[in-house]
């Protein structure tokens, strides 16, 4: 059967982007830069993101088109015969599953909260009855069951429409749609009465607000953020590697999809940071900030209500592209790894990830009793601590060394199937940084999210 292929390279670069773009851009990045002193934490997160996120990226797409293969797959078209780098398939495989169990609940808190804001649930609420909605809506199992089921069944319909048909074209409207609902509203949050001063906050480096959160605390943090912001190491990207020619070089696209993937977290900032200072909110709420803090501020906003809307259909469609994108991931190493059809694979993925997710999503209820990493812990927080701290950083240094090892792919393989068409080079003085430097980073990532 011949392997289908994107239509597009723009195609290529909205769903590579989309499967970064995620919660971790508009969720995590803005709290972040309210709890790390704004500036200072933007700046390093960029250096991290430029050295050590881009190259790993360009890695990923290589493996995957040279072996025009998903991850489960991939590995065996081009390791040296008798080596097992493909058992790193089977976790790939692991990865994107365990993804998928979480990451379909909080897509749903998302939509959830776009019906409540277009409704008008928070009109009149005082901040405590605001911050009682998010719990009540833990409690409720059929609300979290039936958003998380609403989020898969979707999710794979659209996916087995075909890769051009359902996803291409899916993800290139829902992506358009996205970044000119990010711009509205980071218009409309720049306009805010006093809301130049959180901008400053955002964007200029304050040293003393560095020297008082920690130093290292920030560097931490910021690598962290910048290293797990584009979803490498699971084979995420390199499924997508696999669906395109070589008319353009993998590091020039992988500086597209790095740009685009910044783009939206720095629009996320400037929608969210400014409108705290210009509310007098604590920007530094942690992950309450979306669903509690941010609530409240449009509820004292002029047409807070439509702000409120747009802004969780903005959050809707940054988690839904990501959703897409792995699905097509876990499509694609079904079908590579027992010969289904594209129909076959989506209607049995949908009745196993329905399984697989129940114990997130009925984790802050019926089964709110287990709580595996210890006291105030969910399934949630087990599960993206599996992928966020073992299969992501290690699935990435398994990559680089692959592709830079002798008993691997090799430096030259990589370097030739990146450099292939037009575009930026892999260049000479990137070799001894990328073979020697970039694992101890990415392992100093993995000792760190231990710790």
């Amino acid at each position: 059967m011949q392997r289908e292929k994107l239509g597009s390279r723009l195609g290529f670069i909205l769903i590579s982007a989309g499967c970064a773009i995620g919660i971790g851009n508009v969720w995590r990045f803005p709290y972040l830069c309210g709890q790390y002193g704004g500036g200072a934490f933007v700046l390093i997160y960029l250096f991290f993101l430029i050295i050590m996120g881009l190259p790993a990226m360009c890695m990923e797409f290589s493996v995957g088109r040279a072996s025009k293969k998903s991850p489960i797959c991939m590995y065996q078209e081009i390791e040296p015969k008798g080596s097992f780098w493909h058992i790193h398939g089977l976790f790939c495989m692991l990865g994107n599953y365990l993804l998928m169990m979480f990451y379909t609940t909080v897509a749903g808190w998302m939509i959830q909260y776009f019906f409540r804001e277009i409704s008008g649930t928070f009109v009149g609420l005082e901040p405590d009855a605001v911050a009682e909605v998010f719990s009540n809506g833990l409690l409720n199992p059929a609300v979290q069951v039936g958003c998380m089921a609403f989020v898969i069944v979707v999710g794979f319909f659209v996916n087995m429409r075909g890769l051009q048909s359902g996803l291409e074209s899916v993800t290139k409207v829902m992506m358009t749609m996205l970044i000119v609902i990010m711009l509205v509203l980071a218009v409309n949050s720049l306009f805010l009465p006093g809301a130049g001063e959180g901008i400053r906050y955002l964007l200029v480096p304050d040293v003393n607000r560095l020297v008082s959160q920690g130093v290292w605390n920030v560097v931490v943090a910021a690598m962290n953020q910048a290293f797990f912001t584009l979803s490498i190491g699971i084979g995420s990207m390199a499924i997508f590697g696999s669906y395109i020619d070589k008319e353009q070089s993998l590091l020039g696209e992988s500086v597209n999809v790095v740009l685009l993937d910044t783009l939206v977290a720095i629009s996320s900032g400037l929608i969210i940071i400014p409108a705290c200072f210009a509310y007098g909110v604590e920007s530094t709420a942690g992950p309450g900030l979306i669903f509690i803090t941010l609530p409240n501020i449009f509820n004292n906003m002029p047409m807070g209500r439509l702000w409120g809307s747009l802004f969780f259909v903005f959050m809707s469609f940054a988690a839904f592209s990501t959703v897409l994108a792995v699905f097509e991931n876990i499509m694609a190493m079904c079908m590579d790894a027992f010969g289904w059809s594209r129909t076959k694979a989506g209607i049995i993925n949908i009745f196993l990830l329905l399984i697989l997710s129940l114990p997130c999503a009925l984790g802050f209820n019926v089964l709110s009793g287990i709580q595996p990493l210890g006291e105030g812990s969910s399934f949630l927080d087990l599960e993206d601590y599996i992928v966020s701290n073992f299969l992501l950083p290690l699935g990435a240094l398994v990559f680089v060394l692959f592709c830079t090892r002798r008993s691997g792919w090799g430096w030259e393989n990589f370097r030739n199937e990146a450099d292939q068409g037009e575009g930026l080079k892999v260049q000479d003085w990137m070799r001894p940084y990328i073979t020697w430097v970039l694992p101890v980073l990415i392992i100093v990532v993995f000792v760190m999210g231990l710790l």
